[in-house]
C-alpha cells in the first residue's frame, strides 16, 4: 500500500476498511468512533495510529493492548490538529449571522495571538501537527490536478476594473481546465477565487455578483459584512467551481474569502508561501501588489534559477508599468534569467487578457 491508500480520514471510509476485519497499519486521522465500539473490538488494530479520533474508553484501552498508537483529540482547541481533510468556507465562517468574532477562523486567530508569544511547546508542537496535517490534505486533494497560481495582494477594492479583472482572469483560467491556487485572502485573491467559483454559470453572472460584493467593498471596517456579502454570491449561484485558497494566520488580520472551495490554511507563513508556489506546477501570474507579491515574485524565482524543483514552472508578470516602473521587479528577474531554462519561461504582459494564452504557449 502507498501512503495515501493507509489513511482513513471519514466513517464511510472506516467503515468500509472495518468490515473486512482488520485495521493493521492504517492510519486513522479525526475521526469520531465513538458509535464503532464494537468495530474496534473486533478488528484487528496492531500497528494502527489514531490520530485525534474520539472513542470510548474501553474501545482505547483494547486498541492499545493491540499494539495501536493512540493519539487522543485534544480539549478546549478552536481548531482540530489532527484534520484530514482542508477547510471549506461554510466551515471556517460557521456562525456568521451571530458576527465573524465568533467563527472558528477568528477563534483559531485569538488562540494564535494568545499563544504564539508563551514560548509553550505543546502549543507550537499543536500549530506543527496542524499545518502537517493540512499539508497532506492539500497534496491529497491536488493529486492530478493542473495548478496556477495567482498572486496580487489584499488591498484590491471589490468595486474597481482590477478586481474584475483578476476575477476574469480566475474564470478563463478554471475554464481552461486548470486549478486557480491563491493566498486564499482579500482583493486580487478573492477576486482569483470568485472567477473560479463562477466558472460555470453564465458570463453575465459576473458583473450581477460584483454589484452584490461592492455593497462591502472591503473587509475594512467589517469583516462580518464583507464575508456575508460573499455568501449571498454563493446562495445566487450554489454549486460553483472549485479553487484552493491557501491564507494564514499569521496574516489572521486579513479573513479566508469564501470563494475558495477548498482552503488550505495554516499558522505558519513561511510554510504556507512556500508550499504554495510549490504546488503550482502549471506557472504562476503575478497580478501588481506591493511587498508580499515582490516576496512572491522571487520566492518562486530561485527555485527556477536553480531548477531546485525540475523544469521551471512559468513566470507571468501582469502590469507592465507596475513592474517595471513603481516596483521594478521584471528587470532583475530578467537579469536572472538570462542564458537559463527559465528564460523562455517568464513574461511580462499589460493585461490579464493576455494570460491565458501567454501561459498556454508555455506550456
Amino acid at each position: 500500500m502507498v501512503n495515501a491508500d493507509i489513511e482513513i480520514e471519514t466513517l464511510a471510509e472506516f467503515d468500509q476498511v472495518a468490515a473486512r476485519g482488520s485495521l493493521s497499519g492504517y492510519r486513522i486521522q479525526s475521526v469520531n468512533l465513538l458509535e464503532r465500539t464494537f468495530a474496534l473490538l473486533s478488528a484487528d488494530t496492531s500497528a494502527a495510529v489514531f490520530l485525534g479520533c474520539a472513542m470510548e474508553p474501553d474501545a482505547a484501552v483494547k486498541v492499545r493492548a493491540d499494539g495501536a498508537l493512540v493519539f487522543p483529540p485534544v480539549p478546549d482547541l478552536p481548531f482540530n490538529p489532527y484534520r484530514g481533510l482542508l477547510y471549506t468556507p461554510e466551515e471556517l465562517f460557521a456562525g456568521l449571522p451571530d458576527g465573524y468574532e465568533t467563527t472558528p477562523d477568528a477563534l483559531a486567530y485569538a488562540w494564535f495571538q494568545e499563544t504564539k508569544a508563551d514560548g509553550d511547546v505543546y502549543s507550537s508542537m499543536l500549530r506543527s501537527i496542524h499545518d502537517d496535517a493540512i499539508s497532506d490534505a492539500l497534496d491529497e486533494h491536488l493529486v492530478g490536478a493542473r495548478v496556477v497560481g495567482v498572486m496580487g495582494g489584499h488591498a484590491m477594492s471589490r468595486g474597481g476594473t482590477d478586481y474584475r479583472g483578476a476575477a476574469e482572469l480566475g474564470r478563463a483560467l478554471t475554464r481552461s481546465g486548470l486549478t486557480v491556487a491563491t493566498g486564499g485572502g482579500p482583493g486580487a485573491m478573492e477576486a482569483a477565487n470568485l472567477g473560479a467559483y463562477l466558472a460555470p454559470a453564465p458570463d453575465e453572472a459576473l458583473a450581477e455578483a460584483l454589484e452584490l460584493l461592492a455593497k462591502a467593498p472591503s473587509f475594512t471596517p467589517s469583516v462580518s459584512d464583507w464575508a456575508r456579502a460573499a455568501f449571498a454570491v454563493r446562495e445566487r449561484w450554489p454549486g460553483g467551481g472549485d479553487s484552493v485558497g491557501i491564507p494564514t494566520w499569521f496574516y489572521g488580520h486579513e479573513p479566508p474569502n469564501a470563494f475558495a472551495g477548498h482552503s488550505a490554511k495554516y499558522f505558519a507563513n513561511a510554510t504556507r508561501e512556500d508550499g504554495l508556489l510549490a504546488r503550482s506546477t502549471a506557472g504562476v501570474v503575478f497580478l501588481p501588489g506591493a511587498a508580499g507579491t515582490v516576496q512572491e515574485i522571487f520566492d518562486n524565482g530561485t527555485p527556477n534559477y536553480y531548477e531546485s524543483r525540475g523544469e521551471p514552472a512559468p513566470m507571468i508578470l501582469v502590469g507592465r508599468t507596475h513592474w517595471t516602473e513603481h516596483l521594478p521587479a521584471w528587470p532583475l528577474l530578467q537579469a536572472l534569467a538570462r542564458g537559463r531554462a527559465m528564460e523562455s519561461r517568464i513574461a511580462l504582459v499589460d493585461s490579464v487578457d493576455e494570460v491565458p494564452g501567454v501561459l498556454a504557449s508555455m506550456s
